[in-house]
């Protein structure tokens, strides 16, 4: 495989990954054997046609051949990595929220479509709340305390065990409820 043939990398990365010899692919995305053989090796120019019946075929974006990303592996986070949670603030929020503190599950996983987050939630106490909208998804799970969703006219009350899943498109909030601390897991959708 020629040095510089990341394409063929990734290709041949993620085909492996999904433990499918080339005819497996080749026959998946109904392209020849050989062509598949020479994209990996990186004896040919790779042409558009192809690699999207490749990308559909292998579950990945086309952009995620065509980046420099090099790992595909899953993100895996250990107990005692889960530990540092509390640790970790990576996100601004609105102040009237309270302090939201991020701690990412898939730091490290290129060209995701879910960001999931366990997230801990501080009260600073603010009585008036401003909603945001954007593109997308957001599933939330409550692990410890509870924590107010307002959505739209609605106010949901989250509390361990407890989920709630909504259009991030109508505006929302997420905060502490009641004065307390709050743990919950969240995933988050963005479409690209």
């Amino acid at each position: 495989m020629a040095e510089d043939n990341k394409l063929g990398r990734k290709i041949t990365t993620l085909r492996e990954a999904h433990h499918l010899s080339v005819q497996d692919l080749a026959d998946r995305c109904g392209c020849d054997v050989a062509l598949i053989e020479q994209l990996e090796g990186g004896e040919v120019p790779a042409s558009l046609a192809p690699l999207i019946k490749l990308t559909r075929a292998l579950g990945v974006r086309l952009g995620t051949l065509m980046d420099d990303d090099e790992d595909f592996g899953p993100a895996y986070i250990s107990a005692e990595a889960m530990a540092e949670v509390e640790r970790v603030k990576s996100l601004q929020t609105a102040k009237d929220a309270g302090d939201l503190a991020y701690f990412s599950l898939a730091a490290g996983r290129p060209s995701r479509h879910m960001d999931p987050f366990i997230i801990t939630v501080t009260p600073t106490g603010e009585a008036t709340h401003k909603l945001d909208s954007h593109e997308g998804e957001e599933w939330l799970y409550g692990m410890e305390g509870s924590i107010e969703i307002e959505y739209g006219s609605e106010t949901y009350v989250l509390g361990p065990g407890e989920s709630i899943y909504y259009d991030s498109i109508v505006p929302h909030q997420v905060r502490a409820h009641a004065g307390q601390n709050a743990k919950f897991l969240a995933c988050v959708y963005t479409p690209f």
